[in-house]
């Protein structure tokens, strides 16, 4: 039953949205109203178990949890606990395997080398190509940081791939750092915290939105039913911003990502949970193989789950993944961040147009909460 007068409208069921949700609602005792065009909460962490196999499938791609930040540990542990999962993810390239990020294996395997930690940061040093502050785009600066074998072999043709747009015209900002390794530590996140919710995510999400001041209406379009909201009651708009102002200022650009599904009669598809394939004549970017997240449970014999991975721009149709943030999109996005909007708030991934992982949407969620929605409820 939707509340009469909700204290608070929430638009988007996502990890942003369900923060806030929860908070205003066991915190400050307000009813929240939350409209999801979604047929789920929970976002693109969204995971559902498939009913044949048992295998629980992240339909949006892999989402491992992982985050240095206690204060976020603290909260998420309130409604989950994690498993003892530690990502590790391969790069195949020309149909060989090697540890991704690169570590100290994947220098040896690739150069067919047997050094040691000195010699391999000596080595890497040896391989940079551009002297400081000489890299003005994103295949500049990953020569900067690993040198060209490297780049060419693991990074250019997944970056293609990823944003279709050759890495010279892609900003060096996308690739600040590669993270590189010389030990042998085959974990993608050395983040203290990590690993996956021992019930599924949508029970993680389920125990966040489980307040009865928190209603929540799925596969309800906000902008349909806009008209007919109380103008006085405040709004936290998690949804792209672009589509708030109904793209007056242009389309910012976004990647979003398409999934090819495939249930195959074997124990094991791969070596790992991800795997890369950054070659450009392969079209997709990365298998994902969802048994492998929990290699505690029990599942049938004899079955796996794969998921393909393509990426491509996103239209007005599409919906967002990742914002590109080209010199264009900044000039938009200011745009629309000078516009007046009453009583509207904006935050999330989407709303902000920033890549977040799942334990910083939660950071900035809370932060929010205390200084923005605390103030404005009390």
């Amino acid at each position: 039953m939707i509340k009469a007068h909700p204290d608070l409208i929430v638009v988007g069921a996502g990890l942003t949205g369900l923060t806030i949700a929860e908070r205003v609602a066991g915190e400050l005792g307000k009813n929240v109203l939350i409209y999801e065009t979604r047929g789920h909460i929970g976002g693109n962490a969204f995971s559902y178990f498939e009913p044949n196999s048992g295998i629980e499938i992240h339909k949006y791609g892999t989402h491992v949890f992982h985050t240095a930040n206690e204060k976020v540990f603290e909260y998420v542990s309130g409604f989950t606990k994690l498993n003892n999962f530690e990502h590790v993810v391969l790069s195949n390239h020309k149909g060989t395997l090697y540890n991704f990020p690169i570590n100290l294996n994947t220098l040896n395997s690739f150069f067919n080398l047997s050094m040691n930690e000195n010699e391999a940061k000596t080595f890497l040093d040896s391989l940079k190509e551009f002297p400081q502050g000489r890299a003005e785009n994103l295949e500049d600066k990953a020569k900067q940081l690993v040198g060209s074998d490297l780049y060419e072999s693991f990074i250019k043709g997944y970056s293609q791939k990823q944003w279709q747009e050759d890495p010279k015209n892609l900003p060096s900002s996308i690739i600040n750092r590669i993270p590189v390794r010389f030990n042998s530590d085959s974990r993608y996140f050395d983040t203290p915290h990590q690993g996956l919710p021992l019930n599924g995510y949508s029970a993680w999400f389920e125990s966040m939105a489980a307040n009865k001041k928190i209603t929540i209406l799925l596969e309800t379009d906000y902008f349909d039913i806009k008209k007919d909201i109380n103008p006085d009651i405040p709004i936290v708009y998690t949804g792209p911003i672009d589509r708030y102002f109904d793209y007056k200022h242009g389309l910012l650009g976004w990647r979003t990502l398409d999934f090819e599904h495939e249930v195959l009669p074997v124990d094991s598809f791969q070596s790992a949970a991800v795997v890369n394939y950054p070659d450009l004549d392969v079209a997709f970017t990365r298998i994902h193989e969802f048994m492998k997240l929990y290699p505690e449970r029990k599942t049938a014999e004899g079955t796996t789950h794969i998921m393909r991975e393509y990426s491509r721009s996103a239209g007005r149709e599409d919906d967002p993944f990742y914002p590109m943030n080209r010199s264009t999109d900044k000039e938009i996005l200011l745009k629309y961040k000078n516009e007046k909007v009453g009583n509207t708030i904006f935050a999330g991934r989407l709303g902000s147009y920033k890549y977040m992982d799942m334990d910083v949407a939660i950071a900035a969620a809370l932060t929010l909460y205390r200084n923005t929605i605390i103030p404005l409820l009390t």
